[in-house]
């Protein structure tokens, strides 16, 4: 199967994530592509091919003869889309050949090169977008047909030398659950890369620290015709709360290395009220000073309004990889060698959020991200380049043959 069509029937099922959800994986549409995947990698001739209860699917691509000692490497995709937009009937549409111009996605919306500059860096370029009332699901969907192609094209070229390959897909990477009862013993990979990130060439081992706060908020409700000294308003001490972050510390405000505080939901009436945000910092120490901040902001407003006004609940998500793939220094390079074998150029930086390879790291499987080609991710904006799905094949390949060197 080719690359574009293996895409596309990826794509056309929906597969969106659910937060709220308490099974796992969240969603029973995530196992339809799961168990479609086991079936296919059976079809590849793959080996040691499962799916557990939790939903990680998992097969294997044999060493060639004389390479059974190298070390196993795997490759990682997840199968959920965000739940940030609607995955279903996506409706993907190909331009052949980008002309650098803006793309109408449908009669109301224009993707702008003036609003997306990096458009014009795909002249030329075979580009996959939405027509814009779903996302796309390149994110990452697009790593996942990489993963596939790659290895039914190992599997029919057996005279290209290569290690012990694992391949896996996970659900609810989108909700912060993608490795919650991941099996890396049953894994079995000495070290791993997802296949998780957008612009080609991107070779990304840092990543934030990561936290979520929920402040819960019990005000006071009186008749408003009487309710001079008395009153409470749980919505207004929220906003009171979220007024206090720096302006400089939000998203929108922020790049590189920057953290932030992001404001993600606030819902509630003059009675109750809660808050949430997410709280991300490449630095541990500033990690820990935003957490300190978020816990004296609160302390400061129950002093002000009554001790048990705010409750907050602060736990953290993970941890920069960094830490844990740096005293492996060969995952970083054989990376690297192998976009320059495809003719890539690498764009080391860090990644302004998380991968599951993050958590994998600091559960003693070493998993930097590399590109799968994608744009825009979560939205109706977001589209991906088949050409460089193409590259991000031919690296797969490339990275299992130096490997086995």
């Amino acid at each position: 199967m080719e690359l574009k069509e293996r895409f596309l029937k990826y794509v056309a099922i929906n597969t969106r994530s659910d937060e709220n959800s308490e099974t796992f994986p969240s969603t029973a549409a995530e196992w339809d592509l799961l168990n479609a995947l086991v079936e296919e990698m059976k079809l590849l001739g793959l080996e040691d091919v499962s799916i557990d209860k939790y939903g990680y699917a998992m097969g294997t691509i044999p060493a060639t003869k004389g390479k059974e000692g190298a070390p196993v490497i795997g490759f990682l995709a997840h199968v959920d889309t965000s739940p940030d937009m609607s995955g279903e009937n996506v409706r993907p549409r190909i331009i052949e050949s980008y002309d650098g111009k803006d793309i109408v996605l449908n009669n109301a919306l224009t993707m702008k090169v003036a609003d997306f500059p990096e458009l014009t860096k795909f002249i030329g370029h075979t580009l996959i977008h939405t027509d814009g009332t779903t996302l796309l699901g390149a994110d990452d969907k697009a790593g996942i047909a990489e993963i596939m192609t790659a290895a039914e094209y190992l599997m029919a070229h057996p005279e290209i030398e290569h290690g012990k390959i694992r391949i896996g897909f996970t659900p609810d990477e989108e909700i912060g659950r993608g490795v919650d009862f991941f099996d890396v013993k049953a894994f079995g990979a000495d070290f791993a890369y997802t296949m998780d990130g957008g612009y080609e060439g991107e070779l990304e081992y840092e990543n934030f620290n990561a936290a979520g706060a929920k402040i819960a908020i019990q005000g006071r409700n009186v008749h408003p015709g009487y309710a001079k000294n008395k009153m409470i308003n749980a919505i207004e001490v929220a906003c009171e709360l979220n007024s206090l972050i720096p302006a400089v510390e939000r998203p929108q405000f922020t790049e590189g290395y920057e953290g932030f505080y992001h404001c993600i939901g606030l819902n509630g009436t003059v009675e109750n009220a809660t808050i949430s945000y997410i709280i991300r910092d490449h630095d541990f120490k500033k990690f820990e000073k935003k957490k300190s901040w978020m816990y004296d902001v609160v302390g400061m407003l129950n002093n002000k309004y009554g001790q048990g006004t705010l409750t907050l609940t602060l736990k953290d998500q993970y941890y920069n990889m960094r830490k844990m793939v740096e005293p492996h220094p060969q995952v970083i390079d054989i990376a690297l060698a192998a976009m320059r074998d495809a003719d890539v150029e690498p764009i080391v930086r860090p990644i302004r959020g998380g991968t599951d390879g993050a958590r994998l790291s600091f559960m003693g499987l070493p998993c930097p991200n590399i590109f799968a080609g994608g744009m825009n991710f979560h939205g109706k904006f977001e589209y991906c380049s088949l050409n460089s799905m193409e590259k991000a094949v031919k690296v797969i390949i490339n990275i299992a043959k130096r490997w086995a060197k």
